[in-house]
């Protein structure tokens, strides 16, 4: 874990995360926290993670998801050698939608 981000307000944020209970809330919580060129590039690299997973290649990811080939490598990079946040949410995404 990157000690530079792990600070009082920090985990102040993540236990008001791990508070919410449904989309609706997340919604609500996250128009109120972020602008939404924020949410839509949070939610843009997410969506980057998941294709780079699925073996995309970067022009595939970069014309369905608009991301330049910057943020394309970046997310690569967290993917492969990150704090496995990324599979961590991706496993348990996976879990909650087997039958």
């Amino acid at each position: 874990m990157n000690k530079k981000i792990q600070t009082e307000a920090v985990d102040h944020l993540f236990d008001a995360i791990l508070c919410l209970h449904t989309k609706e809330e997340c919604y609500h919580f996250f128009e109120d926290l972020c602008t939404v060129n924020e949410l839509l590039s949070i939610s843009q690299r997410f969506e980057v993670a998941s294709m780079l997973r699925a073996h995309r290649t970067y022009l595939e990811i970069a014309e369905k998801t608009g991301a330049s080939t910057a943020t394309i490598s970046r997310v690569n990079r967290s993917l492969n050698y990150g704090s496995d946040g990324y599979e961590l949410v991706f496993d348990r995404l996976e879990e909650t939608q087997k039958p």
